[in-house]
């Protein structure tokens, strides 16, 4: 009711109310204020990134993108040899570039495992290229002679005949990889030993930065990875040389008269195969096989006519047959850019020896 009077507890209640709404309004209008400037375009945010100290990236992106480029002509050229190996179509493509710590690395590994140590002069210390059993076993049984079908996954570790197979596996890898580092450095690159449980090798400490690199190799239905291991401290010194601005200037050199003579000095000592065609004809095949000794096969061609004179299969030349000095010879008239017509016919049966 209107004339009614509040009592002494009452007002007090409502003064409390009054104050608590007051404290929340004071509290939410910093927030409202913090919320206005994040959204203000004037005022950037600033962008926290999250650093983890167990994988500290002691490896510049720019080496980063160096060494996956790198590696991704390496592959294309390893999976081609490989194919030319095993007589059937191998497919390796470039997977991963990370850097992550040695622990981590090989405890991420089966095992047993094909766990191959490289020594990579001048390089200090070793690399490691891991073979996963589900691809390196179809690749065994195709080198002896399997079929497409792969047979049953082995879980043990490789006996001393696939060990020798399993060498020419690395074999061809190690020259993939020499020619794909040969712009950076010239490696001499060699395998020390090869073991089957990963956890028992300690080539570094285990909280050491490695770049892995990891490939997928597929032979048919087949797949499985391969992972090449480098320490950071094998490739510190070089990180200079690990550079993207490296490939581009080195695929845009400019030759020099120094060098063009040095490739010409090289060249004028290649062999060469030079063929001389006489005529040609067409025979049946009972014809060839009724050829003997004395036979003559005609032609169409007026001996007259000069012969077409090839190198390495290129036609180059328009030459005449003849002797010098009791061998048979020819001698050579014009380029083949010339005219038959442009070229005087031979004066002498006995034309020069070129």
């Amino acid at each position: 009711m209107v004339g009614d009077v509040l009592s002494q507890a009452e007002v007090e209640s409502l003064l409390s109310a009054m104050e608590g709404d007051a404290a929340v309004k004071q509290a939410v209008a910093p927030a409202r204020d913090k919320a206005a400037d994040a959204a203000s375009p004037g005022k950037p945010r600033e962008k926290v990134t999250p650093y983890d100290f167990k994988r500290p990236e002691r490896v510049g992106k720019e080496q980063m993108r160096a060494l996956q480029t790198l590696h991704e002509g390496f592959s294309r050229n390893f999976g081609a040899a490989m194919s030319g190996l095993l007589r059937s179509i191998v497919d390796v493509k470039l997977t991963s570039v990370d850097q992550l710590t040695y622990s981590e690395f090989v405890f991420s590994l089966e095992n047993p495992t094909c766990f191959n140590l490289i020594r990579a002069e001048p390089l200090e210390g070793n690399l490691i290229l891991d073979i996963n059993p589900s691809i390196l076993y179809p690749f065994i049984d195709r080198l002896l002679g399997g079929g497409r079908d792969p047979g049953p996954l082995a879980r043990r570790p490789l006996t001393e005949i696939e060990l020798r197979l399993v060498s020419r596996i690395t074999n061809l890898f190690l020259e993939q990889l020499h020619d794909a580092w040969l712009n950076v450095l010239d490696l001499t690159l060699s395998v020390e030993r090869v073991e089957s449980n990963p956890q028992l090798v300690q080539i570094v400490p285990p909280n050491e930065v490695i770049v892995l690199i990891s490939f997928e190799l597929t032979l048919g239905d087949i797949r499985g990875m391969m992972n090449f291991c480098i320490p950071f401290n094998t490739i510190e010194r070089i990180g200079n040389k690990l550079s993207s601005n490296t490939w581009i200037t080195y695929g845009k050199r400019t030759s020099t008269p120094e060098s063009r003579t040095q490739i010409g000095r090289s060249l004028k000592g290649a062999l060469v195969q030079l063929v001389a065609q006489l005529a040609d004809t067409k025979i049946t095949t009972g014809e060839l096989l009724g050829l003997r000794v004395g036979d003559i096969i005609t032609t169409d061609k007026d001996m007259r006519e000069p012969l077409l004179v090839s190198v390495e299969g290129v036609p180059k030349f328009r030459a005449y047959p003849g002797a010098f000095k009791g061998r048979k010879a020819i001698r050579i008239e014009q380029p083949i850019g010339m005219m038959p017509s442009q070229a005087a016919a031979p004066q002498s049966p006995a034309p020069a020896k070129k």
